[in-house]
């Protein structure tokens, strides 16, 4: 099987498909396009998502709390605490795993969530360090986002860039290839782009605003999630390349290794579905939190296209992630 998440298809066909029993105070199930479950506890609802981190080796304590908060604020959620569990193999340091929670500490106070407790493990069942964080969220209930209310002509936003997380680990992880191929100042400025992972603010704004639906773009990149939010809401999704937001050090970066950057793992930018009469709200409220947001196409009926050159493409179910393509070249 490939490297990065299990294609949607095979998901639903061996992992979804043997999910038999269900309850009443789970609002929000495991499905394709969902980030979170949602419980009902009374007065408020508590949101819960889960992720490892696999494809990194630098940074990792920094990516393994903002993934699964991120998760968690895409239904508008307050991330409260998180769970994290390490596991590494024996050639790993005291040092290592230091350095693991001094990042995990860092980002957990940045975004005012506790590290509530887990687990931490040397075995040989793994070849690098593996982390993997449950999050747990609070949401009022009646500002839990409603998919079902999406209608044709809503609008589909996303915020600050494409391929924000993939250019940041590329960056670090080939950075003594591209040292020579790239600006210093754009390397910098690429490696740097990790201070831009959390979308917490984003989801919590656009939460209390009264959104429809929000994904964290994340394997797949924004296309991915164009097809996963197409595939959750049951409605059709058009965008428009040129619409959507990319910082000149990505794209140099992906036309250097030969990558699609609308492939590129993006955690750090949320994909939203808002009625139109809400984008000046959205926009004004983002900005006032130094957070870009961008409109790059609407609801249709159905299908699921990009629009690129003049051309209608249809958009593809998303495979393995093209960070695995690009840190196979340091293999």
């Amino acid at each position: 099987m490939e490297i990065g998440k299990l294609p949607n298809e095979v998901l639903e066909k061996i992992v979804l498909s043997n999910i038999k029993n269900k309850r009443k105070e789970v609002l929000v199930k495991a499905a394709v396009g969902e980030d979170s479950a949602v419980i009902d506890f009374g007065n408020d609802l508590c949101v819960m998502s889960t992720d490892p981190i696999t494809g990194a080796t630098k940074d990792i304590g920094k990516l393994a709390v903002h993934i699964s908060c991120n998760d968690v604020a895409t239904a508008g959620a307050e991330p409260i605490g998180v769970m994290l569990t390490i596991l590494a193999p024996p050639s790993t340091t005291e040092k290592d795993i230091e350095n693991i929670m001094k990042e995990a500490g860092e980002v957990a106070k940045e975004i005012n969530v506790e590290i509530m407790g887990g687990h931490t493990e040397i075995t040989d069942a793994v070849n690098r360090i593996v982390i993997s964080t449950t999050v747990i969220g609070k949401q009022p209930r009646e500002k839990l986002p409603n998919p079902k209310e999406i209608k044709v002509g809503d609008k589909v936003l996303i915020t600050k860039y494409a391929g924000i997380e993939g250019t940041s680990i590329i960056a670090k992880e080939l950075e003594e290839e591209l040292i020579y191929k790239l600006e210093k100042e754009k390397l910098e400025s690429a490696k740097n782009m990790d201070s831009m992972l959390s979308v917490v603010k984003e989801g919590i704004i656009c939460g209390n605003i009264g959104v429809r639906y929000m994904h964290d773009i994340t394997e797949g990149g924004v296309l991915g999630a164009v097809w996963e939010a197409s595939k959750a809401t049951g409605k059709g999704i058009k965008v428009v390349e040129n619409l959507i937001p990319v910082k000149d050090e990505t794209r140099e970066i992906a036309n250097l290794i030969n990558i699609d950057l609308y492939r590129l793992i993006s955690s750090g930018s949320m994909l939203i579905i808002a009625e139109e009469e809400k984008i000046v709200e959205i926009g004004e409220k983002l900005n006032e939190e130094g957070i870009k947001v961008t409109v790059i196409g609407e609801v249709i009926d159905k299908g699921i296209t990009l629009e690129k050159d003049g051309e209608t493409i249809a958009i593809e179910p998303p495979q393995s992630d093209e960070l695995y393509k690009a840190l196979s070249l340091t293999q």
